[in-house]
């Protein structure tokens, strides 16, 4: 028994060993061409004492961005119960399709920024299975309003993505499920029928940092993942660079690409601060410990060696609260040069 355990310890050291060699050796080719896009959230830009309107045109007009990603909040959307305000969501649409930009559109009740899950008061008590019946009512109102050209300019949606890391255990969420999860992906399917083509990629976000990607995978047609390099860990309060090398997320696409056939992109990429407390109630020197302008070029010659051609930058609303706000125009000149190459 002993000598069994002994070659069995010894068995997992080599299979660890050579899992460590395989992700974090070689140099992957970088992409010729790469698309550069965005994040956006109103309510991140409102938190930020920011007029969302105004920078969400900056992104568009200033930093002549081509692609964003946009969130359909539950909790702006339905704030009566039955009774839906898309005057928000139309309007950033229609900005994007006036400038020729493509959006991503976030559906769901886990979008992007804190708390992840932007549940309506209303909804709050609501049991699971009413939480879902609700969501599915929202996500049907929401793909057909933009899936046509008329009356709205649906065709300037090219995918949807379907909640955000939604099996990923991050946020104030009531729930994961997994099933419902292929509820919501069938439905957009079954909804989506603008074009010949049989309607939009459905996108399922994963961590980059804290899995493989193979459920993502499954279930939906394009993997994006994050790719964070400094954060806050509240296990051990302080920030923690992650070791991972280029090689790490493209080896992980790799797989990917080879047993399920999809397509990975980087649906965040980390341009903005991680600290121990939200973005808003950070000082800027304490900001200034996880991003600055120095880490925001080394974080896009990271993304660029990575190999991986399509990444939505995590952040725009702060550079522009660092230029309007805190006389810093730096890292939005720099982007700005990123978006025009």
């Amino acid at each position: 028994m002993k000598r069994f355990l002994k070659y069995f310890f010894l068995f997992l050291l080599f299979f660890f060993v050579s899992l460590i060699i395989y992700f974090f050796s070689g140099r992957p080719q970088p992409a010729e061409n790469i698309i550069w896009g965005v994040n956006f959230s109103q309510k991140h830009a409102e938190k930020l004492g920011l007029d969302w309107k105004k920078t969400y045109l900056a992104l568009l007009d200033d930093l002549q961005t081509k692609n964003i990603k946009v969130a359909a909040y539950w909790d702006l959307i339905e704030q009566e119960k039955g009774e839906y305000n898309f005057d928000d969501l139309d309007w950033q649409i229609k900005q994007a399709k006036e400038h020729q930009a493509k959006v991503l559109l976030v559906v769901g009740m886990k979008t992007p920024r804190w708390p992840e899950c932007h549940i309506p008061d209303w909804a709050k008590n609501l049991n699971k299975e009413e939480q879902q019946e609700r969501i599915l009512e929202l996500i049907k109102t929401t793909v057909l309003r933009y899936r046509w050209s008329d009356p709205m300019p649906g065709e300037v949606v090219w995918a949807w993505q379907v909640e955000n890391e939604p099996l990923f255990p991050f946020g104030e969420c009531p729930w994961t499920d997994k099933d419902f999860l292929k509820k919501e992906i069938s439905l957009v399917n079954s909804l989506d029928i603008a074009f010949e083509s049989g309607g939009r990629p459905i996108i399922i976000s994963d961590s980059g940092e804290g899995s493989l990607w193979f459920t993502a995978a499954q279930l939906g047609d394009i993997v994006a993942t994050t790719m964070y390099r400094k954060v806050w860990f509240k296990e051990i309060k302080n920030y923690l660079t992650y070791p991972f090398p280029p090689s790490f997320y493209w080896k992980k696409a790799q797989i990917i690409k080879k047993l399920f056939h999809k397509k990975v992109i980087v649906g965040e990429l980390q341009a903005e601060p991680w600290g121990p407390n939200l973005l808003y109630n950070l000082s800027l020197e304490e900001q200034e410990k996880s991003m600055n302008l120095g880490r925001f070029k080394d974080n896009i010659a990271f993304a660029k060696k990575t190999g991986f051609d399509e990444f939505y930058l995590w952040g725009a609303e702060w550079w522009y609260w660092l230029k309007e706000k805190q006389q810093r125009p730096e890292i939005w000149e720099e982007a700005r040069s990123l978006f025009k190459d």
